[in-house]
């Protein structure tokens, strides 16, 4: 991608930041829709630091300094893996969970269901919170929230001192049934904070009943516990680095992405800090969007590739699903979040010999530090970079902009230790042999959200993003029986390009019990106008247009006696019957004729649209400069390649095999493949006829 000179950049800008576990994405936008990308290593241990390199290559380039870049910035948004990585570092807050007496277990026990049938022996995680700090209070409401038992108030003051003699960093409160009545709840809460007075933990209180209001003791109780163990971990980092830029001279308000791919602020986001557990990933909802077009339509199946792992996604129709209910190191989170499969597949995962002398690659990465053994930062270990640097893909030198300098002797001597010498092979073969596994993890992982679920995935465009999706986005279709790849011209900071093209977004959720039919269908209308004015409250409190303000409306439904549920979009009677019978028939190959369906909850989103980035601008009209390389590909082995370090034009074609060596990635054109580039700047692989 060919950046333009500092001076054609006007305010204001627009500036999204996608932390990644190796690289830490900037994408700049000004008012005219001139684009710039900039890399800089993250910095695990300080996620903000990699921010803040990013706006200093920006600021760099621009030629001003942070704090004047800062100060004619009209929107920032960050998509932050702090959250993602407390929950799988295991470094999250030492939590308290009140709970009503005679259900003191209930993280302990789950739901007793295995996601393998198979494995008796793999142990559950370690519930958030152990034992002693699950604290029974006497107090009971009913399913209608008709209280049954008044709360117990010197239970609530015994666990203030069971809080103040222990170390505890937050609290949760989860009673049973308060989805219907929040009251015990919020007594609780109140009465603890009074008691606690100063203490840290007073700061950090989370009720289910106004967090996550749904049926579903476990997964109510289980999400409540983690807004409480990230609270401590998320709200100091996010008003730290809010301060930090408000320090340099930016004054608007600082936006984070969620994992349902919308935006919220850091108030929101520190009220539900488990909201953002997704909160990269999810950004790639918007990206997809904003490739929808009429030469690609607006059905596309998504491989995002970073440096550790591979996000797949699916929209349909334009739309991304959600999930009602994701997990994270074995926890349950009863979120709303993009549905995304994801598998230990990036730049540096690490491949091996295992004890039975059979190759593997992944699922564990060497992250930003080490990292691959070609970065020349210390690791030993031979990863994905590392064959794709030893088969020719990448080349030696300078890398993400001279962040990182690649160098191919060390790639070959961690393939030839590790992989070569243990297998007796060469190391062209054995290099081929990690780029085979992975695509077919890739191939699968697919397959998981479009076979699975009764799709065809040949009727999909196949969206190579991220800085590694490229260069294995044509196989990876061959694989499927996909005709047709689409790079997007950003791919190499795909999330953060999304994060500029996202809405400010709440969902808001409650429970809902009644046969379908008219009747309980105006009775849902009637909850879902009380829970759209709330929202357009909060919104409107916030600075954002009331007028952009958009609301959708969706329904979970079930067959009567059925455990699952699925959502589809809220209309009349029969509109909700038939949405929810092709929905049934297209995940389950069945559904039941004239059978009874039932409401379990309603689910609303509200958006506040933003400002969006200037339509997206082809700037390659020059011819690109050519070299050429041995480059090694599937079913041909080693091939003389041409190398081209821009896109073709637009409107002539370029032939396979080739690679297109862009700023931020790589694509890989194999035999009989040929690109195009459209004219929004995005490039678009075909198969042969």
């Amino acid at each position: 991608m060919t950046i333009p000179a500092a001076p054609s950049f006007c305010p204001p800008f627009r500036i999204g930041v996608d932390v990644g576990g190796t690289f830490t994405d900037l994408v700049l936008c000004d008012g005219n829709g001139a684009v710039m990308v900039r890399k800089a290593p993250s910095t695990p241990a300080a996620p903000e630091e990699g921010v803040f390199a990013a706006l200093a290559l920006a600021a760099q380039s621009l030629g001003r300094s942070v704090e004047g870049l800062l100060g004619e910035t009209a929107l920032l948004v960050h998509g932050s893996t702090v959250a993602t990585n407390a929950v799988l570092e295991g470094k999250l807050a030492s939590v308290a969970l009140l709970c009503t007496a005679g259900f003191r277990d209930t993280l302990a026990i789950r739901r007793g269901i295995r996601a393998d049938p198979w494995d008796h022996r793999t142990p559950f995680p370690p519930p958030l919170v152990p034992r002693h700090l699950r604290v029974p209070i006497r107090g009971r409401l009913g399913p209608d929230g008709m209280e049954w038992e008044p709360l117990a108030e010197a239970d609530v003051l015994a666990a203030a001192e069971t809080i103040r003699a222990s170390d505890v960093e937050a609290v949760a409160i989860g009673f049973l049934h308060a989805y219907a009545n929040p009251a015990h709840e919020l007594s609780a809460a109140a009465l603890l904070r009074q008691a606690l007075g100063e203490h840290p933990a007073a700061r950090h209180i989370f009720c289910s009943g106004e967090v996550l209001p749904i049926v579903g003791e476990y997964e109510r109780i289980a999400t409540v516990a983690m807004h409480a163990a990230l609270a401590p971990r998320i709200t100091p980092y996010l008003a730290a680095l809010e301060a930090r830029l408000k320090a340099l001279g930016y004054q608007r308000q600082l936006l984070l992405v969620q994992s349902n791919g919308g935006a919220c602020t850091v108030a929101q986001a520190c009220a539900r800090p488990a909201n953002l557990v997704l909160s990269g990933p999810a950004a790639g909802v918007a990206a997809l969007a904003a490739l929808a077009g009429p030469e690609t339509g607006d059905d596309f199946v998504a491989i995002e590739i970073g440096g550790t792992s591979c996000d797949v996604t699916l929209m349909r129709g334009g739309r991304v699903e959600l999930a009602e209910l994701v997990e994270i190191a074995g926890h349950p989170l009863a979120v709303p979040a993009v549905a995304i499969h994801s598998v230990g597949a990036g730049g540096g995962t690490i491949a091996g010999v295992d004890a039975a002398g059979a190759l593997y690659a992944g699922p564990h990465g060497a992250g930003a530090r080490p990292g691959p053994a070609s970065y020349g930062l210390g690791g030993t270990e031979p990863t994905v970079t590392d064959a794709q640097l030893l088969l020719g893909r990448l080349q030696a030198g300078p890398f993400a902009e001279g962040a990182l300098a690649l160098d191919a002797t060390l790639a070959r001597a961690a393939i030839e230790r590790r992989l070569a010498a243990p297998l007796g092979i060469s190391l062209e073969e054995a290099a081929a042999g990690v780029l085979r596994l992975v695509t077919q993890t890739i191939v699968q992982a697919v397959e998981e959200i479009t076979l699975r679920r009764g799709l065809d995935p040949r009727r999909f465009v196949l969206v190579a993003g991220g800085g590694a999706g490229p260069m294995f986005g044509c196989e990876v279709a061959e694989g499927l029986g996909i005709a047709r790849v689409l790079v997007p011209r950003l791919a190499g900071a795909f999330c953060a390009f999304g994060m500029l093209a996202a809405d400010i977004r709440l969902d808001r959720s409650a429970p809902f019990t009644a046969l379908l039919d008219g009747a309980a269908v105006t009775a849902a209308a009637e909850q879902f106008a009380a829970l759209e004015e709330e929202a357009r409250m909060e919104l409107s409190s916030e600075v954002f247009d009331a007028e952009t303000i958009v609301v959708h409306r969706e329904a979970s439904l079930r067959y009567r006696g059925q455990h699952g549920s699925l959502r589809v979009a809220f209309g009349d009677a029969q509109g909700i019957r038939a949405a929810f019978e092709a929905e049934h028939e297209a995940r389950f190959g069945h559904i039941q004729p004239g059978g009874v369906i039932e409401f379990v909850s309603l689910s609303l989103t509200a958006s506040a649209r933003l400002p969006r980035p200037s339509s997206r601008r082809h700037t390659h009209d020059a011819a690109p400069h050519e070299t050429r390389r041995a480059v090694w590909f599937f079913g041909h082995g080693m091939m003389a390649t041409r190398v081209l370090d821009s896109p073709p034009p637009h409107g002539m074609p370029l032939a396979g095999p080739a690679l297109l060596a862009l700023d931020t990635t790589t694509v890989v054109i194999p035999p009989g493949w040929a690109a195009r580039t459209l004219a929004a700047g995005d490039i678009l692989l075909e198969a042969a006829r």
